[in-house]
């Protein structure tokens, strides 16, 4: 069954898009870093062992608050982002980051304990806000935010291979695209 998952404001969920895959039966998905859109919820529903990392105690509580609400079980880890001992090697066959890992500081740690928690061939999902959304002026390109090279180069670095690139939220309004999603998949073991 796919999740309901949203990826971001104005984007399509993953209904449409079907980037996360199918997640029922027990399949196991993170959160990483609880977003707006309280996916792990989603996934649950979905059929997924589910888990939402996050450093904040408040978007601990309201999910717990919604899980109950939902009659649905997610089990939640207050913690860095990239602080994921309490997840077996191996044993994740989804995570995704619906705009939280835009500013962490140390992706290349991050990524390496996404992979440490992947099973082979499985994907991590992020979405973010567009670089180029916020480019102006005063804010060329890359001063401010993480250039769509240096993820792929971070991703490569990390042993992922990005299969799925979308570039979303581009019209008459705002002619550059405010959302950027990508999928890359875990190569190795």
């Amino acid at each position: 069954m796919v999740a309901n998952i949203d990826f971001g404001p104005g984007t399509p969920n993953d209904d449409e898009l079907r980037l996360c895959g199918d997640v029922s039966d027990g399949r196991r998905a993170v959160e990483l870093g609880i977003s707006a859109w309280y996916n792990s919820i989603g996934f649950a529903r979905a059929g997924a062992k589910s888990i939402a990392v996050d450093t904040d105690v408040e978007r601990i509580a309201e999910t717990r608050r919604r899980a109950a609400a939902a009659e649905v079980p997610v089990q939640c880890l207050e913690t860095d982002l990239a602080d994921l001992g309490d997840i077996a090697s191996g044993s994740i066959e989804v995570v995704l980051a619906a705009h939280t890992m835009g500013q962490v500081d140390d992706l290349g740690r991050l990524l390496r304990q996404v992979h440490r928690i992947l099973k082979p061939s499985m994907p991590l999902v992020m979405s973010l806000p567009h670089p180029f959304a916020g480019v102006d002026d005063t804010h060329p390109y890359g001063a401010t935010d993480r250039t769509i090279a240096s993820w792929f180069t971070a991703l490569n670095r990390s042993n992922f291979r990005v299969d799925q690139l979308l570039e979303l939220g581009a019209s008459a309004a705002h002619p550059a695209p405010v959302t950027l999603i990508l999928r890359a998949r875990k190569e190795g073991s």
